[in-house]
């Protein structure tokens, strides 16, 4: 039998386990187990030492007969030689078949296939073994490097006599065509007009038109377009787009663009070029000419002169570089059908390296949302469909190339397996999949996703249409993705995702690491629905993800859409967002974000700096519990890859040097005003608290209002929800005017639990009266520090003072448990001052609506 050498983290899972049960046994017991254990593996061993063995290598034969001693040299042919003897029945394969590749690269011509033939059975599965390091590659190396020292037109003057030139690779009896070039395993840049991550700005969009006006910055030329290509920055995703033509203007260019990316990307409204005074205009840069070749590490393909030419980084040596661009879009493809599905097929320590995506160069690239582009979309003159009443936009979209894809298959597996040097996704098990498992693979420098799995939406269908098959075995079903390292990917498409799961069922994503990512981390569920579909019983737990949101926004570490009853995102930990300097909204970025028809979710024990979270258009019955800071650090220490994965963190990506964000966490309320005293009933208000990651404690009342106190983080989410209760007027308390703060004003440290005083009055109606308040405040702790002392006296922990117009909300904090009138009294004890400052402070207050007469201050009661 043979034994791959390179599988550690089934080895070291086994010893886990071993250690795990272990420990809970006494020595006697011990022994009886070790014994047991021994048993079983031998007899697994036995099992499987009848498996035949097909074996292929660098230096095979596919004339051999595929013996370890006579390998064949293509695993196309061992695939077959493998199909031929299921489909004879030959005795020798009664146990499974083990397909073993030596160690080696080998160079694919076209995508690996397997189909239903290949099969196995769940004892006697069909596997294909890396016995070393084996590379599947859909890369052309390039060689043949020389100095260039001719003439070349509109070169910049900067980069002649260090450039480096090289025939274009022929492939099928043509120039190759590709997007990527990799230099001794790092991928260098297409040439384009701004140096390392700089990007200008736009200066409008004519969707009429459909052109767009860009600067015209010193030294632009324009003189040779062919190729050309705009990638622009827009809310939560980019675009390709090849231009048509450019007219010149002063310092201004109109750029026109190629059919039919010119159209989609004018028409449809989500998202679309950003044009805003206050955070700037959509980001942009131009690529893919050879004026743009100005700087180390950058290359252009010369098509019509078949040439490719390449600045080298002082650290490379042309004559031994290892230069190789992409030439298959797809490597390996697990095809079945509904009615005849491939099954229990299990791909182990392969690496799958150099896939291609050329959609861009022939038809540009303007994606909807998690890199799935447009095939049409427009905005909708008249808002609404059957579904969705207040739907504005309609859009069909495709699927990226992937690397490696899965349709109608189950009990697959990828284990231990490597992903990278990739242009577009890196493995997609795209429909009817179910219990298969990707387990502690590596992906690494991918232009698109690492994963996606799920139908997203057909390319016949809307995609705000709820999918709901009546076939189910189209719908991806307990699947699990868990201990995978996922690192510098989407360095591309910047839209799309670290793992993306479409329409799926009974989904695990477990104990995954994912960082260095250009959008989100996890994005799960599509339609943006809160109509019954196929997706429920879905998991994302123990998980930690960071170093997310390099230049994208609107993003969170995990992120969900439409409704999935039975959900879990629970124990996952989530920090360090990068502050995207493009962003067009700073910022909209979060931790957790349930967007559009999210629902039926519980969302508990994830581990955030702060509770930045969105919820955005929800559906009902999201149960929000103990997320935040406060969780358990048992929880921080047990996320990410288990132990037995660790090993794949040596692959982690260098990050950015960019600054991470740092969420501000202000205190503000929230009044509500009811008309008469049509309140919501307590039992609502729980249910609502619970929906909205809000202490329950939280919401106080009087007459008929409610306030809730809570944090600033919430706010853009409780703006959205708040409407659900029905309220006349909802009012938002958050120009913090005055605040006490016991570490800051006593010296001393606040006790660690408190309850909270709110009171509400009316300043009187009159500006020059409130503005002397005001100041008043303002200067109270430099001019009138005894009114702090007695705040420090009588243990207040923390005092706030909002204003809303004329109105105030005063929030005292105190020692939980203890009592404001035994308190109170003490701020004034053998302190006079605090009297007079009381007494000055009267005839600028009045009672809010609804109180007796010489009553001012009200009370806000908890509700309960």
């Amino acid at each position: 039998m043979a034994i791959a050498n390179n599988l550690q983290s089934e080895n070291s899972v086994n010893k886990l386990l071993t250690s795990s049960v272990s420990s809970r046994l006494k020595s006697g017991e011990l022994r009886r187990f070790i014994i047991l254990i021994v048993l079983l593996l031998l007899s697994c061993l036995a099992l499987k030492a009848n498996a035949v063995d097909i074996y292929v290598a660098a230096n095979g034969s596919d004339k051999n007969s595929g013996t370890k001693e006579q390998p064949l040299a293509t695993l196309h042919l061992a695939i077959r030689k493998a199909r031929e003897l299921r489909r004879l029945n030959d005795p020798s394969i009664k146990d499974g078949v083990n397909i073993v590749i030596n160690e080696g690269i080998y160079k694919l011509h076209e995508p690996i296939v397997l189909r239903a033939e290949d099969s196995g059975t769940k004892a006697h599965p069909t596997e294909i073994i890396a016995n070393g390091k084996v590379v599947l590659s859909g890369g052309t190396k390039v060689g043949g490097w020389k100095k260039f020292n001719g003439i070349l037109k509109n070169l910049p003057a900067a980069a002649k006599g260090k450039i480096w030139v090289a025939n274009i690779p022929n492939f099928g009896g043509n120039d190759l065509q590709f997007r990527q070039l990799w230099v001794n395993g790092i991928k260098a840049s297409r040439a384009k007009n701004y140096n390392g991550d700089a990007m200008g700005r736009i200066l409008s969009w004519n969707k009429e038109k459909q052109t767009c006006i860009i600067p015209v910055g010193k030294g632009f030329n324009f003189k040779d377009i062919q190729g050309m290509e705009m990638l622009i920055h827009q809310w939560w995703a980019i675009a390709n787009l090849r231009v048509q033509s450019v007219k010149v203007t002063g310092n201004k260019a109109e750029l026109s663009f190629m059919q039919p990316e010119s159209r989609i990307q004018s028409e449809h409204p989500w998202p679309a070029p950003w044009i805003s005074e206050k955070t700037g205009n959509s980001a942009f840069y131009l690529s893919n000419a050879i004026q743009f070749l100005d700087e180390p590490g950058e290359w252009y393909a010369d098509f019509n002169s078949h040439k490719l030419y390449y600045w080298p980084k002082a650290s490379e040596n042309m004559l031994n570089a290892d230069v190789v661009v992409p030439a298959l879009e797809t490597l390996l493809k697990i095809e079945g059908t509904a009615d005849n599905p491939v099954s229990f097929i299990n791909v182990k320590g392969i690496s799958f390296a150099y896939a291609t995506w050329l959609r861009p160069s022939k038809e540009g690239h303007v994606p909807h949302q998690a890199g799935m582009f447009m095939l049409d979309a427009y905005k909708l003159q008249k808002p609404g469909t059957p579904d969705k009443p207040t739907l504005e936009n309609q859009a069909w979209v495709g699927r990226p190339a992937s690397a490696v894809e899965v349709t109608y298959a189950s009990n697959t597996s990828f284990q231990s397996c490597r992903f990278v040097h990739l242009a577009s996704t890196g493995l997609d098990y795209k429909k009817g999949t179910s219990n298969s498992l990707i387990r502690g693979n590596l992906f690494k420098d991918i232009g698109g996703s690492a994963i996606l799995i799920g139908t997203f939406s057909d390319e016949a269908t809307e995609v705000h249409l709820p999918y709901n098959p009546s076939d189910k075995r189209e719908v991806s079903t307990g699947d699990g993705i868990e201990n995978n390292l996922i690192t510098d990917v989407t360095n591309e498409d910047w839209g799309a995702v670290g793992i993306g799961a479409g329409y799926v069922r009974g989904i695990k994503i477990v104990h995954n690491e994912i960082n260095d990512v250009s959008y989100s981390g996890i994005s799960m569920g599509w339609g943006w629905t809160k109509s019954q579909n196929a997706m429920k019983d879905n998991t994302i737990s123990a998980n930690k993800i960071h170093h997310y949101g390099k230049h994208m926004y609107d993003v969170a570490g995990i992120y969900t859409l439409s409704a999935q009853p039975d959900s879990y995102i629970t124990e996952n930990v989530i920090d360090s967002i990068y502050k995207a300097p493009f962003a067009h909204l700073p910022d909209h970025w979060f931790y957790l974000y349930t967007d559009e028809g999210s629902s039926y979710f519980t969302i508990k024990n994830n581990w955030t700096p702060t509770e930045k979270y969105l919820q955005n258009a929800n559906g009902p019955d999201n149960l929000w519990m103990q997320n935040g800071s406060a969780v358990a650090q048992t929880v921080k220490q047990n996320a990410g890859l288990e132990p037995a994965f660790q090993y794949l963190l040596r692959e982690k990506s260098t990050y950015s040097n960019r600054s991470i964000n740092q969420a501000e966490d202000k205190p503000v309320v929230f009044e509500l005003i009811f008309k008469n005293d049509d309140l919501p009933s307590n039992r609502a208000l729980e249910g609502f608290a619970k929906e909205n990651n809000l202490h329950f404690s939280s919401i106080y009342k009087w007459n008929n209002r409610l306030v809730i106190y809570t944090s600033s983080l919430k706010v853009e989410s409780l703006q959205q929800t708040l409407k659900r209760l029905n309220a006349v007027q909802i009012k938002l308390y958050d120009n913090l005017f005055y605040d006490f703060n016991r570490e800051k004003n006593c010296g001393d440290k606040p006790v660690p639990e408190w309850d909270n005083i709110i009171l509400s009055a009316n300043l009187v109606d009159d500006e020059k009266m409130q503005s002397e308040y005001l100041s008043y405040h303002k200067t109270q702790f430099e001019k009138w520090p005894e009114v702090s002392k007695g705040f420090c006296k009588a243990e207040f922990q923390r005092l706030t003072i909002f204003k809303k117009d004329r109105q105030l909300m005063l929030v005292i904090s105190i020692p939980k448990g203890k009592k404001l009138d035994d308190l109170n009294n003490k701020t004034t004890l053998n302190n006079p001052k605090v009297d007079e400052w009381n007494s000055i402070m009267k005839k600028y207050q009045q009672g809010i609506e609804g109180t007796k007469p010489g009553e001012v201050w009200v009370f806000f009661k908890p509700v309960e």
